[in-house]
């Protein structure tokens, strides 16, 4: 397999489980280095000590993103083990329990836009002065169909994602001139532990099973399904590697057709 990532540094955060997992996985594959951060830190530490056991050059720092000295701690962490950052892949999120705005607690809203969007700003601020350095770089943050799309009980989620979106197309325009690249992701449902919580919500509420609660989530969807980890991840390799060289400012869907009616 051709390795478009050889020697490559790439900082991925939310790496401990689902697409941060698996992208960390992938990258590694391609020849990358990395540098991993989670709140999660038994779970980040499982993930960066079966990279190392493959032979992947990993730094694993526990980072609350919302934390802006967290964020400067790890970006200093990765100047000074590898020098550089090529790829950063802002991927660390969460959601929040189902509930119709006007029940939704403030705090629940609050937590999604520290972690969600101003995680997301905290983590470009980090990496950008060492692309900047390097004359070169590319950025993807991870948003949401729910951030291109109403998403109903999920208004603190769906908020904090569509600013994810307005960060990525502001960063491009500054940045382009750069030769740095910035694009979003915008995921629908998804089987990750972050879809499997309100599949858990879902089938409590109904009374269905996993699989039924699946499928009504997915039920505007025209696929008629949610999607797999890797079909998510294969479009971050593809978003970020080298021959993908002219596009920049870009909220990207993958989502079985619901954007497209």
């Amino acid at each position: 397999m051709d390795k478009r990532f050889e020697n490559q540094v790439v900082m991925i955060t939310g790496a401990a489980s689902g697409f941060g997992k698996m992208a960390a996985e992938r990258f590694a594959a391609e020849g990358a280095r990395l540098a991993l951060s989670d709140i999660s830190g038994d779970a980040l530490e499982a993930v960066a000590e079966a990279l190392r056991a493959d032979g992947t050059e990993v730094i694993a720092d526990v980072v609350d993103v919302s934390d802006a000295d967290q964020v400067a701690a790890h970006a200093a962490n990765i100047a000074q083990t590898f020098g550089t950052l090529d790829v950063g892949i802002n991927n660390a999120g969460m959601g929040h329990d189902l509930a119709p705005l006007h029940l939704l607690p403030v705090e629940a809203f609050d937590r999604n836009y520290a972690v969600n969007a101003r995680g997301v700003f905290l983590c470009m601020k980090a990496q950008l002065p060492m692309m900047l350095q390097a004359g070169k770089g590319v950025i993807l943050n991870v948003s949401s169909a729910a951030g291109l799309l109403g998403a109903a009980q999920l208004s603190a989620y769906a908020a904090a994602k569509h600013a994810v979106i307005g960060l990525t197309k502001a960063a491009a325009d500054e940045y382009a001139r750069k030769n740095i690249r910035v694009n979003a992701l915008c995921p629908a449902f998804t089987v990750t532990p972050l879809v499997e919580e309100m599949a858990a919500q879902v089938s409590e509420r109904g009374g269905m099973n996993r699989e039924q609660a699946l499928s009504h989530i997915a039920g505007r969807i025209p696929m008629a399904r949610v999607a797999q980890p890797e079909e998510i991840v294969q479009a971050m390799l593809w978003a970020c590697a080298p021959e993908n060289s002219f596009m920049t400012g870009q909220s990207i869907a993958l989502d079985g057709g619901l954007t497209a009616v």
